[in-house]
């Protein structure tokens, strides 16, 4: 049977993303129909507010403006994430890397073996330009560029509900997206264990042929009408709670072109600018931590009275669904599972998913058997080398401050792909050949960042003159470069401020 009627439930931002790129990929069968369900009762969480620039591919399949999105979601640049403090500040004084997103390899030359044996004097961060860029607070684009060219790689902060309501409106003007509102409480199966129907709130049956699961936490298909368990990764990363406040902008309040994410004993805060507000979030372990201590020590750092403080509270169940792709139903966002924010995860992994689903969907009932082995396989791979990702940035810390950066750094709790990457990168750093998968959502340039950002240690290579050289000289280059950027780039906030402006005049 030809699959015609797509049910999407869940109107959040993994919602619509899946509506856009099944968008994408079916819109010319005019025999298939795309429905988004809406819940009127079911609020979204809407807390991923920060990308990675993979989010581009899909804004420019869809046909989305980024002057659009720029001035509609109140959004602004991410050059990368500003780690602080992730280190014992008793050896190291207050202390921060970035992870930028601009390869670190200046001029397309690996400077790593240089740096490892010569760098002692500067933060590995500080070979290319992005850091300082960012630093420095500029912009990574100019006024002359055009959308989604930029001088620097970047990505994006945005409101995650005006995003939500950007796609939207692009799924339904472009690729004739149907929007309704049910709440949905259940499914009806046929015999063969596929689902058959929708179960209403008010009762009503509504007959799709695929149903993708973007009920949020509740997971109302894929768990409750499917049985899909999750599978856990509490053991490996123990944060399990976060507290969330949006903060005003104080006047003259500068824009920092990326994420600041402030380690603490039991956790981290996540602080991002967008153009109308900052959006923080202190995220902890329960077991390390209690609601009250978490509380005094987010008031500190956002520098009000602990009366002032009203945070929603968010538990987080960490882990991902034993199964993605479960008969004709595959779930996405945050019910096929959930990461900290770390590293802007959580969108990524929905985006990503998404993709991967409308590049391989099938056309036919009978096709589901064929693909939907293969999808599993390549989102489990996917999940399971984020985990490390995000696990690597506790295990390598050296803070004894507290239990759970002691415990973090238990090596039972690492798994046996990280604990091999670990160990061959004290003898050499990573190479793109030890992320051999595209599939590796984090690769050997972010491990580069994060390792060295840490402190890790490989042992020290054996340079070539001419590798000594040619480091030595771009490394300057280099340094002349920050040097002069700011007289090509604006302040992060007067790029934005501009372009408001312009659109403004526009206007008139």
């Amino acid at each position: 049977m030809k699959i015609k009627r797509i049910a999407i439930v869940g109107a959040g931002t993994s919602g619509w993303l899946a509506a856009n790129h099944l968008g994408a990929e079916l819109s010319a069968d005019s025999d298939v129909e795309i429905t988004v369900i809406e819940s009127k009762d079911v609020p979204t969480i809407g807390v991923g507010e920060g990308t990675v620039p993979y989010i581009m591919n899909g804004l420019k399949r869809f046909g989305i403006s980024e002057v659009e999105l720029l001035t509609s979601c109140d959004a602004t640049f991410k050059q990368g994430i500003k780690f602080v403090n992730w280190l014992d500040s008793a050896k190291h004084g207050e202390n921060h890397y970035y992870h930028s997103f601009d390869e670190p390899y200046p001029s397309g030359f690996n400077i790593t073996p240089y740096w490892n044996t010569h760098g002692a004097d500067r933060p590995f961060d500080d070979i290319g330009l992005q850091a300082r860029i960012s630093e420095l607070g500029l912009s990574p684009k100019k006024k002359s560029s055009a959308e989604y060219e930029g001088e620097l790689a970047y990505a994006y902060h945005f409101n995650a509900a005006k995003f939500a309501k950007l796609l939207a409106k692009n799924a339904q003007q472009r690729f004739n997206v149907k929007h309704t509102f049910a709440t949905i409480e259940g499914v009806k199966k046929s015999e063969d264990g596929n689902i058959s129907h929708l179960i209403a709130a008010d009762g009503t049956e509504l007959p799709f042929d695929f149903y993708i699961d973007c009920s949020g936490f509740s997971a109302v298909l894929i768990e409750q009408g499917l049985g899909i368990a999750f599978e856990s990764k509490a053991k490996e990363l123990l944060v399990d709670t976060a507290l969330v406040q949006p903060m005003p902008l104080k006047e003259n309040e500068d824009i920092n072109p990326y994420t600041t994410a402030t380690a603490h004993k039991a956790g981290w805060i996540w602080d991002i600018p967008l153009t109308t507000r900052r959006g923080t979030g202190f995220v902890y372990s329960s077991k390390y931590m209690s609601e009250s201590e978490a509380l005094t020590l987010y008031a500190e750092y956002l520098g009000i009275n602990e009366s002032e403080l009203s945070p929603k509270k968010l538990p987080m169940e960490v882990g991902y669904r034993k199964e993605f792709w479960c008969k004709n139903c595959v779930p996405l966002g945050l019910a096929q599972g959930f990461l900290e924010p770390l590293e802007a995860t959580s969108i990524l992994l929905s985006d990503f998913s998404a993709e991967l689903l409308a590049k391989n969907f099938p056309r036919d009932t009978a096709d589901i058997e064929t693909i939907s082995p293969y999808f599993n396989k390549v989102v489990t791979y996917a999940w399971e080398r984020t985990v490390d990702f995000i696990k690597l940035h506790y295990s390598l810390s050296d803070r004894t401050d507290s239990d759970f950066w002691i415990d973090n750094q238990d090596e039972k709790f690492l798994s046996a792909e990280l604990k091999d990457r670990l160990k061959k990168f004290k003898l050499r750093s990573p190479q793109q050949s030890d992320f051999f998968s595209k599939f590796d959502l984090f690769n050997e340039k972010n491990f580069l960042y994060v390792l060295y950002g840490m402190k890790f240690k490989t042992q020290p290579s054996i340079l070539s003159s001419v590798e000594k050289e040619r480091s030595e000289s771009i490394l300057l280059s280099n340094d002349r470069l920050v040097k002069q950027a700011g007289t090509h780039l604006l302040k992060h906030k007067d790029w934005l401020i501009g372009l408001k402006t312009a659109m403004e005049k526009a206007k008139r």
